[in-house]
């Protein structure tokens, strides 16, 4: 008996059966794309590290034998064809180059010329050669599928690694990977590096998430100092007072436990190194003890940006419009030393001083809490710093000996004296600039500094 086919077409289907699709940024002028990275530490074999380090050394190796062909070539020469296939010869003739794999090669081309774009444009200095102990070693994977990311355990992820193989890392927050990972929500790439702590992998995400909505929180002032790290037009403070540096602790990042270890590996080093010539090479002991150093170091700064991240997040989220000063870091850690003919003064005081503003970090306080308020709704701005410690928030006069100590103000203007903390007296008149309309820069997520397109920072990126 024969059957009979059905013939209805797809079209004939109501409307409810056919499978609807998810707006798209386009379509849906509520969302947005946001893109954002997420580090995670590598759980590597002694084999695995050993194959990393080996790719790390030949991208910075690629890195310098494309500078030397880029800058030996007339300029007509110079184009990404030439120098594409420029790589692809070298990594048939030089067997180590191979090591790399063909994607993370293209990767350091595409830095390269992204680093004479920046150049070009004003942006950073020229690129130069990296050298084997000064440079981060890293490795780029920059298409997503090639990581295969899966979730094995609450705490732990797997990852594909080319030429290296699966690789465990801690799975510290939720990502796109399997069912969750679609066209608009996933991983596009990653770059492992690598720091004084080991092997670590830094997953670049995308996302698209509906468009912060206005912040209707306070508007805030704040002062960044040494004392108080950060001090608030409302009268708050953000203190960090078991990390806090002192005389017997300069670290203010460590333990005294890991100060005393840091002292003492600081004293084998400067003995051990005391024993080298000229021109020879670094003994693997003293390369040991430099590595223990920078591991002591390295979990400092962690601590800090731990702190920081946190720090910054409360802010975000409680405050509208944030106002900061507009640091010159730079010219205000500037060494005391001064010159043969006219030697400085205070010396030993200001190198502490510098190396405490060091620690605080201002200027990474302020790029974190750009970003987060544009995240949140609100809006970061900057303003002029000069006279803001001296001048007195309540009537306005700058008078001499109002500032009688780091933390006490006291208006010496006869029809005013007012009197309080003088970080807290600062933020207030951080504050009331913006209000008076002399903000510099304000910035919906991007506080940066305009300058002309010729003109190159004072440090290169």
């Amino acid at each position: 008996m024969a059957t009979r086919r059905s013939t209805t077409n797809k079209q004939d289907l109501p409307s409810v059966v056919q499978p609807q699709r998810a707006a798209t940024p386009a379509q849906d002028p509520g969302l947005e794309k946001r893109q954002f990275g997420q580090r995670a530490r590598l759980a590597l074999t002694p084999a695995q590290a050993r194959l990393l380090d080996e790719q790390a050394h030949a991208a910075r190796a690629m890195w310098n034998l494309l500078h030397d062909w880029w800058t030996m070539l007339a300029s007509n020469q110079r184009t990404l064809a030439a120098a594409d296939a420029a790589i692809r010869q070298a990594r048939q003739d030089i067997d180590w180059l191979a090591v790399l794999p063909a994607q993370a090669a293209q990767a350091v081309l595409k830095t390269y010329f992204q680093a004479w774009k920046n150049c070009w444009e004003g942006r950073a200095n020229a690129p130069t050669f990296k050298a084997r102990f000064r440079s981060v070693m890293s490795v780029d994977i920059p298409q997503g599928r090639d990581l295969q990311v899966t979730r094995v355990h609450r705490r732990w992820g797997m990852v594909n690694i080319p030429k290296v193989g699966r690789v465990r890392f801690r799975w510290t927050k939720d990502m796109p990977v399997g069912k969750k990972a679609t066209a608009d929500n996933r991983i596009t790439g990653a770059r492992l590096v690598k720091d004084p702590l080991g092997w670590h992998i830094a997953f670049r995400v995308q996302t698209h998430e509906p468009k912060p909505a206005p912040h209707t929180g306070p508007e805030v002032g704040i002062d960044a100092g040494v004392a108080v790290p950060l001090a608030l037009s409302d009268g708050y403070h953000h203190t960090h007072e078991e990390w806090k540096s002192t005389k017997d602790k300069p670290n203010a990042w460590l333990t005294d436990k890991e100060q005393a270890t840091l002292r003492a590996l600081e004293r084998r080093a400067a003995h051990r190194k005391s024993f080298r010539k000229p021109g020879e090479r670094t003994s693997r002991r003293l390369r040991t003890t430099y590595d223990r150093i920078a591991r002591l170091r390295a979990r400092a700064k962690r601590r800090a940006i731990d702190w920081q991240h946190q720090t910054t997040t409360l802010i975000a989220r409680t405050y509208g419009v944030i106002v900061v000063e507009d640091l010159a870091i730079t010219n205000m850690t500037k060494s005391a030393k001064g010159t043969v003919e006219e030697p400085g003064r205070n010396v030993a005081q200001k190198s502490g001083l510098n190396r405490a503003i060091s620690q605080e970090a201002w200027g990474r306080t302020v790029t974190m809490l750009t970003y987060k308020a544009a995240h949140y709704g609100g809006t970061l701005c900057k303003v002029p710093a000069p006279g803001t410690s001296l001048r007195c928030s309540a009537c306005g006069f700058t008078t001499p000996g109002s500032r009688e100590s780091q933390a006490v103000f006291v208006c010496k203007n006869e029809g005013c004296g007012w009197s309080g903390n003088a970080d807290h007296n600062a933020a207030r008149n951080t504050l009331h600039l913006y209000r008076m309309g002399l903000a510099l820069v304000p910035a919906a997520g991007r506080a940066v500094v305009r300058r002309a397109r010729r003109v190159k920072p004072a440090t290169a990126r």
